[in-house]
């Protein structure tokens, strides 16, 4: 990379951050999944992706936690432009759908939606093996592999091509939501499924640590207390009582780390933040973190001496009339956990 000038101004190179890397030099290879089908509330989140790769040129690449960290190899793959018209498609129909089910609508007794939500069902399922599939062959080329989402439904196929590997796993999962529910409203691969899908698809997946969820259904808290010790939730409400009574951040986070296992996966919904730095995303709700806060975690988390095996950001989703704030921010976190994968890399 001697011939970039990380003072200088990015150019658009169709890789993010402009980097002049290719796919075969790179160490770090995120994939995009410009998805949203199952998205119930707020749609936008497909195009997070492209909206994250323009506003990642207008970052500096300083870094207070690696030194050069310019030099990074990273490369992200072209978005899938099949990929983003089949969601196109499946969100039409997706949104008729639950215009319906918001109208008292019995699915069960409407062979038109029943066969809408088959079809999506399908399509999520061919988009997961699909990823599973191109992650596995970049595993085989000895590539670091992160997903760039879409909705936070699309790391699912990255994180069973990991179970694959035969290695007990842990998730450290920052988002508002639990994502525990069981096929909701009838999707499979639901947004609000993928930790439920996870924990049943994945045997090798022995810790799932949740922090910052404050927006719950009591069919989540029930599948967390029976787990067995396997869920592990810190509640955004209790993180912050334990604050207002004096406990440090410090603190939390060396009990949140404790919780994980050895080998730790990422997966970052950026609704896990204040909405104040997210306003746009699919569901936002009061209260969260703040962007520093979770780069403290995650690089406690490699202090600690754990292993990242991988990560995800969702959820990002850019705002109407070219508000680029959410993009902006969704660029700097991407740059905080391409540098913590970097960071590790370099450790070795």
């Amino acid at each position: 990379m001697s011939t970039y000038d990380p003072n200088g101004i990015a150019l658009p190179n169709g890789n993010i951050f402009g980097f002049p890397v290719s796919e075969s030099d790179a160490n770090i290879v995120i994939v995009p999944v410009p998805w949203d089908a199952t998205a119930s509330y707020g749609k936008g989140t497909s195009e997070g992706p492209n909206a994250i790769l323009n506003a990642s040129l207008q970052l500096d690449f300083y870094h207070p936690r690696l030194e050069n960290a310019h030099e990074t190899k990273v490369f992200m793959t072209p978005i899938s432009k099949e990929w983003k018209d089949i969601n196109e498609r499946f969100c039409l129909d997706c949104i008729e759908y639950i215009d319906f089910l918001e109208n008292g609508g019995d699915l069960d007794k409407n062979a038109h939606f029943k066969d809408v939500v088959s079809q999506i069902n399908a399509g999520h399922l061919a988009l997961k093996e699909n990823l599973k599939s191109r992650a596995k062959s970049l595993h085989a080329s000895g590539k670091f592999v992160a997903v760039l989402g879409g909705e936070h439904s699309t790391p699912l196929g990255l994180i069973e091509a990991l179970n694959e590997r035969g290695q007990e796993f842990g998730i450290l999962q920052i988002d508002a939501h639990a994502d525990l529910r069981v096929a909701y409203e009838g999707f499979e691969q639901s947004h609000a499924s993928i930790m439920y899908n996870a924990l049943n698809s994945c045997e090798n997946l022995i810790r799932l640590v949740q922090v910052g969820i404050r927006d719950i259904a009591p069919s989540e808290v029930e599948i967390i207390e029976k787990s067995n010790g396997r869920i592990q939730t810190f509640f955004d409400w209790k993180l912050k009582q334990e604050q207002f009574e004096g406990r440090s951040w410090k603190s939390q986070v060396q009990e949140i780390i404790s919780e994980l296992p050895q080998k730790v996966y990422i997966s970052f919904d950026i609704d896990g933040l204040n909405p104040a730095l997210c306003p746009n995303t699919g569901t936002p709700v009061a209260g969260g973190f703040q962007l520093e806060e979770i780069n403290y975690l995650f690089f406690s988390l490699l202090e600690s001496g754990r292993e990242i095996i991988g990560f995800d950001l969702n959820e990002v989703a850019p705002g109407d009339n070219g508000d680029e704030w959410d993009a902006n921010v969704g660029a700097r976190a991407l740059w905080n956990l391409v540098v913590l994968a970097e960071k590790q890399r370099r450790s070795k």
